[in-house]
């Protein structure tokens, strides 16, 4: 699925909610489903790796080119510093 696609078919989600054809959880689940449709559809160099272990990192999901460049996403996107003195989370990353 394309970025075009993706954003049409989450328009398509919020304009049902909107109408009062689904719920808040329906539409959540359905931008959801996009959401993770778009992301497990890259193609090229980067592919999407899950985080598996403690929290807050735990089921952060991102783009990256190797482990190791998902491992420095998934810190950024929780706001870890890991050059800080602040222990960092004890995770694993899987490619999805």
């Amino acid at each position: 699925m394309d970025r075009i696609s993706a954003l049409r078919n989450v328009e398509d989600a919020l304009r049902a909610f909107e109408e009062g054809e689904t719920d808040l959880a329906g539409t959540e689940r359905r931008v959801a489903a996009v959401l993770r449709t778009y992301a497990t559809d890259f193609d090229g160099e980067d592919h999407v790796f899950r985080a598996v272990g403690d929290e807050p990192v735990h089921g952060t999901v991102v783009v990256a080119s190797s482990a190791p460049a998902a491992r420095e996403r998934v810190l950024a996107a929780a706001g870890i510093d890991p050059e800080a003195d602040v222990q960092s989370p004890s995770f694993d990353v899987d490619r999805v």
